[in-house]
């Protein structure tokens, strides 16, 4: 229109001018003079590159994705939910479903034998005789029957109604339907599904009750706390119908180039360099001014060192998370203070742990030190674990190799969690009070030379005489190492041996039987574990998560620790709804159990670490949600001083 109008207004100013000299003959014609059209400058084009640590393993949004391919498909699709500080908050759909709002629901359902329903340990099984099950109404233990297979019996089933947004559109300008997020579970639930997916097992129903609402029911007995998630991200069927759930992870329109209604879309991917990304002129929010960048890019550079001097040289604008910048911390901090970057830390759901080796799987046929060589049952006693963790220098491991950017746990859950129990401390180092709980449990000084370990007098289950010297395994990271060096000096101070063994990270997180980690073959292993949720996850520390031979060395209790009490707690806690006092009640009684008995002692919340141009804001990293969550809104330059 700009360049139009004036050859509109020339138009209009010549047709009058004819009109008049035809109404007066007599006049001398005026010469019409129109001034060139004031030429228009475009705006300017505004690019915005983001460095990630290694590429995207693939795009698939229901495929097994790396921390990398996470990043990108937040620029692609914005939620449905959005994990923030420890709570969710709705993206594209119209609020969290409740009991409270009526979007969800319990109902009473009838069963039969040999339907599915999710027993009182909370296993998806088919209903016989003998099953032990929750009734309708029944949340605790107290409450379980027996199913004889001729009582009639019901049980809780929960309905969750979730509204999608009206302006949701494809990048294509197709809309958005419920149909294409049960399109999308069709896909999970798929025998062929490259993921398989706990929560479709436990799904019953999850259909589209009109364009815009999906209703989600759950197996019988199945009591899920965070319901209000179980939606899955709509995927376009217009696009992918044509392709089976085996075809479709290596089809270049589902793996390398999906279509989303996130606020950009792929335009190329070219392999080992970069990920090219475009506006999405269809996205929810474009009439509010987002995404505020015309074309994005994601690089590759796994090197830190060349990130940062990339970020430096103007060529990355933010340092994403899967860069490891561990070892860059102390520089990060001086180039915040000299304002050559922005430094962002935050502790995360991850935590490095030192793992005890409480159950070998040696022990899998029975404890026999001598006739089969079993290592001695050195971690048996909960006051040697205990002792163990006072002569841990966690706060100078924190300090000196962590910059005191992060704190010492004292439980399984994170301290910002809504859920921590706050009165519960992380142990101090107390070397004196260390030795005493090692002395409790029998362990002492017989030979009077600090430089040599204690020895068993009198352990349970332990040889007279065997010296308290254990094998600990690692990774080679360099942070790695400095932890090691503190930990080691500290475990003397109360006559405790280390034989330190350095591994890859493949060597030490490989499956059973053989691996390390997962074979349970240690004395001390230092490894991290995290989740992508915000449920607590006491789940690591059950008997039912022990790997071994049975379940195919697959499980997060690589110590083996078993206690009855613990289990019961959490599964109580994982078969409660969140406004039931024994949700609460149960995850405080899973934290102290854990204070108490120590299965693996928590060294640190790891770190999770991103940096950013000075002038770059709105980028919000965040403990618990994508590093790239609230991408449509980053802005650089005037933008952000105004």
């Amino acid at each position: 229109m700009k360049k139009t109008l004036p050859i509109v207004l020339f138009i209009f100013i010549v047709i009058t001018a004819c009109g008049l000299s035809q109404a007066a003959q007599t006049e001398t014609p005026t010469a019409i003079v129109t001034p060139p059209p004031s030429p228009t400058t475009p705006p300017e084009s505004r690019s915005l590159s983001i460095c990630l640590g290694q590429e995207p393993n693939t795009l698939y949004p229901l495929g097994e994705l790396n921390a990398a391919a996470r990043s990108v498909l937040a620029a692609v699709n914005d939620g449905p939910i959005d994990m923030v500080g420890y709570d969710y908050q709705p993206v594209i759909i119209t609020r969290m479903p409740s009991f409270e709002n009526g979007d969800a629901e319990i109902v009473r359902t009838p069963v039969q034998a040999g339907g599915q329903v999710v027993d009182a340990d909370g296993n998806l099984v088919a209903l016989a005789t003998g099953i032990r099950v929750r009734p309708a109404g029944c949340r605790g233990d107290d409450c379980v029957i027996t199913y004889d297979g001729a009582t009639p019996l019901e049980m809780d089933q929960v309905v969750v109604n979730f509204s999608l947004r009206p302006d949701l559109t494809w990048a294509d300008g197709t809309p958005v339907t419920a149909d294409d997020s049960v399109y999308a579970f069709t896909l999970a639930s798929d025998p062929n599904a490259v993921v398989k997916s706990f929560l479709a097992e436990r799904t019953q129903i999850y259909e589209a009750t009109d364009s815009q609402t999906i209703q989600w029911w759950g197996k019988p007995g199945y009591i899920d706390p965070a319901y209000f998630t179980n939606i899955w991200p709509p995927a376009p069927k217009h696009i992918w119908g044509d392709f089976s759930a085996a075809d479709l992870p290596s089809i270049d329109i589902a793996s390398r180039s999906p279509l989303g209604w996130g606020p950009y879309m792929i335009e190329e991917w070219i392999k080992g360099d970069h990920i090219t990304m475009t506006k999405n002129p269809y996205y929810f929010r474009a009439a509010d001014g987002y995404p505020k960048f015309d074309t994005l890019s994601f690089r590759f550079i796994e090197d830190p060192n060349m990130a940062l001097s990339e970020m430096v040289a103007g060529r990355c604008d933010i340092l994403d998370p899967t860069i490891r910048l561990d070892n860059h911390a102390g520089l990060l901090q001086e180039m915040q203070a000299g304002e050559q970057a922005q430094a962002f830390f935050v502790p995360g759901m991850t935590i490095e742990w030192l793992g005890l080796g409480i159950t070998p799987a040696s022990y899998d046929d029975g404890y026999e030190p001598v006739r089969q060589g079993d290592r001695q049952d050195v971690f048996g006693d909960a006051h040697t674990r205990q002792g163990i963790a006072y002569c841990l220098d966690r706060d100078s491991v924190v300090k000196d190799a962590l910059y005191g950017l992060t704190t010492v746990p004292a439980t399984y859950i994170p301290v910002g969690h809504p859920l921590y129990d706050t009165n519960i401390d992380a142990l101090p180092y107390n070397p004196e009070t260390g030795i005493s709980l090692l002395e409790q449990a029998g362990w002492r000084d017989v030979d009077g030379d600090p430089s040599t370990p204690i020895t068993a007098v009198n352990v349970i289950n332990v040889t007279p005489g065997t010296p308290l010297k254990l094998n600990y395994y690692t990774t080679t990271a360099t942070q790695r190492r400095q932890v090691v060096d503190i930990l080691e000096k500290s475990l003397a101070q109360c006559g405790i041996g280390l034989n330190v063994e350095y591994f890859s990270q493949n060597d030490l997180y490989s499956p059973g039987p053989d691996g390390f980690l997962f074979g349970r073959h240690f004395d001390l292993i230092e490894y991290a574990m995290g989740v992508n949720s915000i449920e607590p996850p006491c789940g690591w520390f059950t008997t039912d998560e022990i790997p071994t031979a049975s379940n195919l060395w697959i499980g997060t209790n690589v110590t083996a620790y078993k206690n009855e009490e613990f289990d019961a707690a959490c599964r109580s806690a994982q078969l409660s709804l969140p406004d039931e006092p024994s949700y609460l009640e149960s995850y405080r009684q899973t934290q102290v159990l854990f204070s108490t008995e120590l299965p693996a002692i928590p060294l640190y919340y790891r770190l999770r670490i991103a940096a950013a141009r000075p002038d770059l804001c709105h980028f919000d990293l965040d403990a618990t949600a994508n590093p790239l969550w609230n991408i449509e809104a980053f802005d650089m330059g005037e933008a952000c001083r105004n």
